[in-house]
């Protein structure tokens, strides 16, 4: 039983891998198939909002199931948001210093915590 919730789990996760690289590679289509319109800016940046509420709760359950050290690996993990994010800003006309001001920062700030965390 332990053994197919693990499969089923690892299944889910790469299904989710997969559907958020369609949203970078077909994003109106993904959109459509998410269920709403392609064009509705307060619904992406709901589904923006809900997503990184969920980053920050799984951290925190990492943290108080498994302790410091796995959470500092899944900070490390968790560092490619922002550097996503940052290239995201400066390929969509935003400034270069917002991108590294904030989300460079944040990514370099996760990686440094996540280090400290996860080697001691």
């Amino acid at each position: 039983m332990h053994a197919t919730a693990l499969v089923i789990a690892i299944l889910g996760c790469l299904a989710i891998i997969v559907i958020g690289a369609r949203f970078l590679l077909v994003p109106r289509q993904a959109t459509l198939d998410f269920g709403v319109p392609a064009d509705s800016l307060r619904a992406l940046t709901a589904i923006k909002g809900v997503r990184d509420i969920t980053s920050g709760v799984v951290l925190l359950v990492i943290w108080a199931a498994a302790g410091s050290d796995p959470l500092g690996w899944a900070l490390v993990a968790a560092a490619l948001t922002p550097v996503a994010d940052a290239v995201i800003v400066v390929t969509n006309g935003g400034k270069p210093a917002t991108a590294l001001g904030v989300h460079g920062l944040t990514a370099a700030v996760l990686v440094a915590a996540g280090l400290v965390l996860a080697l001691g």
